[in-house]
């Protein structure tokens, strides 16, 4: 009798004698069998390499998210870049085992240069972490538009600069990931922080239009939206209002807006469930960079998804109503 089973021969013969065994069974590996253990280890192979998320190159990370996912990819065994402008803020991240490159992105010179330090010791940025980042915030119609230019500057154009220029040692490799930090409100919008989303709603554009455009070469590109975080991001928030309100060139017509926006901020900072820390954006970053198959989207904390649902399926007049409840309008 033959038996053919997962790439084994088997022939079994019935021995007639006296013995106690009724038979003698003989197996020898087959070419078929052999030839499917040799496809299963090159798929393997491609999968871990396509997948494989090292060296990973983050941006803005003197505090914040930046700091913490910086901290926690490198405890979590991968070879991390932490950049920042200031290459002595990142001293702590350093004694952790991450290598400090000094990152300007609203430098090409400084983009160029840390893309070079990583792919001369590599060949690629196998991960590449879009974090750097700031809010400059006030009404429309009050706001400096010069520094609102500055905050484009870092927030869309650094961002995309940095990402075309990992793009191609990724595209020869057939692998790699972008992980862009969007936010929340890059899905929603509060008053008095227009211009601050619009720079968050540009980055869903670019991560939207980005992921269909590399997935033929094997390159995952990953939007990270965190709700409110704390990560001392809020202080610079209020630390801008108070700075815009001070010029003496200015009288403002939003003074009771700004103030309930203030109270708002630092009331909603405090709340455990409107708020987090930079840790747990941290945590999903690791996760997603570990799945062989990241989702595009991760929203972080439970606040954030309430308020993206009631954005998304209430519709302008339940959210405007909303709004002016909140800020008394």
């Amino acid at each position: 009798m033959r038996v053919i089973t997962r790439g084994y021969d088997i022939s079994t013969s019935l021995a007639q004698d006296s013995g106690p065994d009724q038979g003698t069974i003989r197996a020898r590996r087959s070419p078929v069998g052999k030839n499917e253990a040799m496809t299963k280890a090159r798929t393997q192979a491609r999968t871990q390499a396509r997948t494989r998320p090292d060296p990973v190159l983050i941006s803005g990370c003197s505090s914040g998210i930046g700091a913490a996912t910086a901290a926690a990819l490198v405890s979590a065994g991968f070879v991390v870049y932490a950049t920042a402008r200031q290459v002595e803020t990142l001293a702590d991240l350093e004694a952790l085992g991450c290598r400090p490159l000094a990152l300007d992105v609203t430098s090409e010179d400084s983009m160029v240069a840390a893309v070079k330090t990583v792919e001369a010791e590599h060949g690629r940025v196998g991960t590449l972490i879009n974090n750097a980042g700031f809010g400059e915030y006030g009404p429309i119609e009050e706001s400096d538009l010069g520094l609102v230019r500055a905050m484009f500057e870092t927030n869309v154009f650094g961002l995309a600069r940095l990402t075309q220029l990992v793009l191609p040692a990724m595209r020869r490799s057939r692998s790699g990931r972008i992980v862009n930090i969007g936010s929340m409100g890059g899905r929603i919008t509060f008053p008095v922080g227009g211009y601050y989303h619009a720079t968050k709603y540009a980055v869903e554009a670019i991560s939207d239009a980005l992921r269909v455009e590399v997935r033929p070469f094997g390159i995952d590109v990953i939007l990270v939206e965190p709700g409110l975080i704390r990560s001392n991001f809020e202080n610079r928030v209020n630390e801008g209002l108070e700075a815009g309100a001070a010029r003496k060139d200015t009288v403002t017509a939003y003074a009771d807006l700004l103030s309930a926006n203030e109270k708002s901020t630092t009331g909603s900072y405090a709340n455990d469930f409107m708020a987090t820390g930079p840790e747990t954006v941290a945590a999903v970053i690791v996760s997603a960079l570990q799945s062989s198959r990241p989702r595009s989207r991760y929203v972080v904390t439970p606040a954030a998804k309430v308020m993206i649902n009631l954005r998304r399926f209430g519709g302008d007049r339940i959210w405007d109503r909303a709004m002016r409840r909140q800020f008394g309008l």
